[in-house]
């Protein structure tokens, strides 16, 4: 989709009274130049008619100006406001293993860069259809002048045109180099805020990060730039010349050829140079065009998902039990760069019932962490199904499934505010939670927000199980959380935070490798390389393990 048609696919009726508004303007325009052309060339006929229609003229291009300005204006801001919502809802109705295909820099590119990229040429958009209605006034008087001539003038018009076309297509090739440049800036900006321990740890990684990556995209994203905007400004330049061109054929030589009268070369004269703002203008924010462009098509690189409305209404309640859980021949596949192959995980047949607590084990790589994400909806089988108290989940209801789940990843984010959760049940227990973390000393509530979150890991950890907590769901997943707790509170997170929650008669599932806390488990689950080898309660293993 070019920028033109986003604009026209934002508001019809907006842009159409915005354009008619233009068009008087231009209209307007164009009848006081030929009321002036008309007074300089018949003085004796001048008369009090023609002073009101000067007037009624300039009043009828103002306001429609202001008309046709206000609504492009508005237009365009809230186009911007549309396109910001619109990204980030998209963004949301993505599945999530498209959205990490993607990569966070490429997303953040788009929402910063692409969306400003859009956003500037939106609002020079008025500044554009009022200057083209004034020109396409102007020719058109023109052409009411002579029809030679202003043919002469098209030439000239077109020859300019299509070169300008010309020079900003391979201006636009430097600049959507310079886009793709950008994502890389973005990863490499990313790796300097959370690298930034291991870069001052090792003064060669720092420097090769620097001279080797950093540095010259940072040159690249400049060379590629500059380029562009180099070559925009020359076709500018190129368009004027060829303008001026126009304008020395009409004063020079066109009178030489006797072929109109001195009155039409006046108002020839009058309507060029009255035209030549307005074109310098139009010339001036075309780029802004053709970066829009080149953002409008990064963006639809991302593929990303049509919003999807049920995401984000509230409709549904959420749901606050089940009985069972089945996954029935649940495959999915995925690429691994370590292996430079794809990696196969299932077909899975498990059944998770309420009030069980389970521990997922396996090695390194084994696929654990997809399980969990395949388990909780995070991620689309390719192939089997979901069943929740026998009732098959389709793609209707993955989203009300998810609210089954509260879960502690891995790689979690925690947010500063309470989201999504109710202001009473965040006075009532969120500090009985902090004290039961051990986080009362260093974390305060305040109001609806974390007083902080500038923790160790391990403490951060903690909130997001504060948080996990809050939110109260039938079932837990808990992703290697204890892999960054002391020992004390290790030993605390297994033997009492996990049975209390399972005392609750909620379900919870922890991935971990601590086997010597695996006995306060119902059963063990483990995988390897995909695939489920071993599904037992845990008297069975412990069984086993005595013989």
């Amino acid at each position: 989709m070019s920028i033109y048609k986003y604009l026209f696919s934002i508001s019809k009726k907006n842009v159409l009274y915005a354009l008619i508004a233009g068009l008087i303007s231009g209209a307007s325009s164009t009848g006081v130049i030929a009321v002036i052309n008309h007074t300089i060339n018949n003085q004796q006929s001048t008369g009090y008619h023609i002073v009101l229609a000067f007037i009624a003229l300039c009043l009828t291009m103002l306001l429609s100006s202001l008309v046709s300005g206000y609504l492009l204006i508005k237009l365009a801001q809230g186009s911007i406001i549309n396109l910001r919502i619109n990204l980030s809802k998209r963004i949301l109705s993505t599945p999530l293993r498209k959205v990490e295909q993607n990569g966070s820099h490429r997303l953040l590119a788009s929402l910063t860069d692409d969306v400003m990229a859009i956003a500037n040429a939106i609002t020079v958009s008025p500044m554009l259809i009022i200057n083209l209605f004034i020109v396409l006034g102007c020719l058109i008087y023109m052409g009411w002048l002579s029809i030679s001539v202003l043919f002469i003038g098209l030439t000239f018009m077109t020859i300019a045109f299509f070169s300008y076309q010309m020079l900003m297509k391979i201006a636009n090739k430097y600049l959507a180099s310079a886009r793709e440049e950008h994502d890389s800036l973005f990863r490499h900006f990313k790796s300097l805020t959370s690298g930034t321990k291991e870069l001052k740890m090792s003064k060669q990684r720092r420097i090769d990060f620097f001279d080797k990556q950093l540095t010259p995209t940072i040159r690249g994203v400049y060379k590629d730039t500059v380029k562009g905007m180099t070559i925009y400004t020359a076709a500018g330049n190129w368009g004027q010349m060829l303008f001026l061109f126009f304008i020395a054929l009409v004063i020079f030589f066109i009178p030489q050829l006797n072929l109109v009268s001195t009155e039409i070369l006046t108002g020839y004269t009058l309507s060029i140079l009255y035209m030549i703002t307005p074109l310098v203008t139009i010339l001036n924010v075309f780029p802004n065009f053709g970066r829009a462009n080149v953002a409008l098509r990064k963006i639809e690189k991302l593929e990303l998902a049509t919003e999807d409305e049920e995401l984000m209404s509230n409709r549904e309640q959420l749901p606050s039990s089940f009985n069972e859980i089945r996954l029935i021949d649940l495959t999915h596949t995925y690429y691994r760069e370590e292996e430079d192959h794809n990696f196969t995980l299932g077909p899975i047949n498990l059944t998770f019932k309420e009030n069980e607590l389970i521990f997922l084990v396996g090695g390194n790589g084994s696929g654990k962490t997809t399980l969990a994400k395949l388990i909780t909806g995070l991620y689309e089988p390719e192939g089997g199904r979901i069943e929740v108290n026998g009732q098959p989940i389709t793609d209707k209801h993955i989203d009300h499934y998810r609210q089954l789940f509260s879960t502690v990843f891995s790689d979690f984010y925690l947010f500063e505010q309470f989201i999504g959760i109710s202001e009473d049940k965040v006075k009532e227990e969120a500090e009985e939670y902090l004290r039961l973390l051990q986080l009362n000393h260093k974390v305060k509530v305040e109001e609806d927000r974390l007083s902080t979150t500038d923790l160790s890991g391990g403490q951060r950890k903690r909130l997001a199980l504060l948080v996990s907590y809050l939110e109260d769901r039938p079932f837990y997943v808990f992703d290697e959380w204890a892999a960054d707790q002391d020992p004390l509170f290790k030993d605390f997170f297994y033997t009492k935070l996990l049975p209390a929650l399972k005392g609750k008669g909620k379900t919870v599932l922890v991935i971990s490798h601590d086997d010597k806390y695996f006995n306060v488990a119902d059963r063990i689950i483990k995988i390897d390389y995909g695939q489920v080898i071993k599904d037992e309660p845990i008297e069975a293993l412990s069984q086993q393990a005595a013989e």
